[in-house]
């Protein structure tokens, strides 16, 4: 195994694209991440919950905001803005919506997530 690795997000292992989202999914060595790219008018809710099944999202994110707005409504009442540069952990259990008319892309390094993440 070589001691670095490098992956290209725009030739992903693999690409999954519900409604008004795309996860675009790399594995290296041992590890998975993923690029989440939803469009204006995105909803967890709406777009995502179809393909999940669940009452609000279940992974556990570990990332960080490239570019776009997102709230995040967990299950226990917190409400968190993210923004370009923001680093961010949210807890399984949330909502989440697109703020304003920019496209939201952030690179998520939870293996699970990016596994599962959207996954029909």
């Amino acid at each position: 195994m070589a001691g670095v690795e490098k992956r290209d997000f725009d030739s992903p292992d693999e690409r999954r694209a519900p409604d008004k989202t795309r996860v675009d999914v790399v594995r290296l060595s041992g590890t998975t991440a993923a690029r989440f790219t939803m469009e204006p008018g995105w909803r967890w809710s709406e777009c995502v919950k179809p393909v999940a099944g669940t009452a609000s999202c279940q992974h556990r994110h570990v990332g960080v905001v490239q570019s776009g707005r997102m709230r995040v409504t967990h299950d226990d009442g917190t409400v968190l803005e993210l923004e370009p540069g923001d680093a961010y952990v949210i807890e399984p259990g949330h909502d989440a919506e697109i703020l304003g008319d920019e496209r939201f892309v952030g690179f998520e390094f939870e293996s699970r997530s990016a596994e599962e993440y959207a996954r029909q």
